[in-house]
C-alpha cells in the first residue's frame, strides 16, 4: 500500500515534470518567434526609409513644381511615430521590461533616446540605424556620443556591451 503511493506519487511529479519541460519549451518558441518577427519588422522599416529617402533624394533633383508635394509626403511618411509604435511594442514583446530597466536606471534619457537603446540593443550597426532615424550615420555616432554622457559611462566600457548586457 505505502510503496504503491509512494510510485503514485512519483508518477505524478514525474507527470508534472514533463507539463514544466514542455511550457518552457513553449515559451522558447514563442520568444523565437516573437525576436523572428522583431526583426523582419526592424528590417522592414530599414527598407521602407532608405526607399523614401532615395526618392525624396532623385526627386529634389527634378525640376518640376509638383516635387515640392511629392517631398512633403515623403517627409510625413519618413516621419512617421506608427512604425515606432509598431517596433516598440514588439521589442516589448520579445525583450519585456527592457524599456522600464533603462528608465529606471537612467531617468534622465529622453523617448529618442530610448529608441536608440531599443536599436542598440538588436546590435543594429549605426548605418542600420540611421534610415531608422531618418538621420546620417555620422549623426548616430554623434547620438551614441551623447547617450553615453547621459548615462555617464567610462570611456572603457562599450556602450553596445552595456545594453545587451540590462
Amino acid at each position: 500500500m505505502l510503496k504503491a503511493q509512494k510510485e503514485l506519487e512519483l508518477k505524478e511529479l514525474e507527470s508534472s515534470q514533463k507539463i514544466i519541460k514542455l511550457n518552457n519549451e513553449k515559451l522558447r518558441n514563442d520568444i523565437a518567434s516573437k525576436n523572428r518577427e522583431l526583426a523582419t519588422s526592424t528590417m522592414s522599416i530599414i527598407k521602407k526609409n532608405e526607399f523614401l529617402s532615395n526618392l525624396k533624394t532623385e526627386l529634389l533633383k527634378g525640376k518640376e513644381q509638383n516635387i515640392s508635394k511629392v517631398v512633403k509626403i515623403i517627409d510625413k511618411n519618413l516621419n512617421n511615430t506608427d512604425d515606432w509604435k509598431m517596433f516598440q511594442e514588439a521589442f516589448n514583446n520579445a525583450d519585456q521590461k527592457f524599456l522600464d530597466k533603462m528608465k529606471e536606471r537612467h531617468q534622465n534619457l529622453t523617448p529618442n533616446d530610448l529608441r536608440l537603446c531599443a536599436y542598440l540593443r538588436l546590435n543594429l550597426s549605426s548605418k542600420e540605424i540611421a534610415p531608422l532615424l531618418n538621420i546620417s550615420p555620422r549623426s548616430v555616432e554623434v547620438k551614441r556620443y551623447r547617450l553615453r554622457k547621459k548615462m555617464d559611462l567610462d570611456h572603457d566600457i562599450n556602450l553596445t556591451n552595456y545594453i545587451l548586457d540590462i
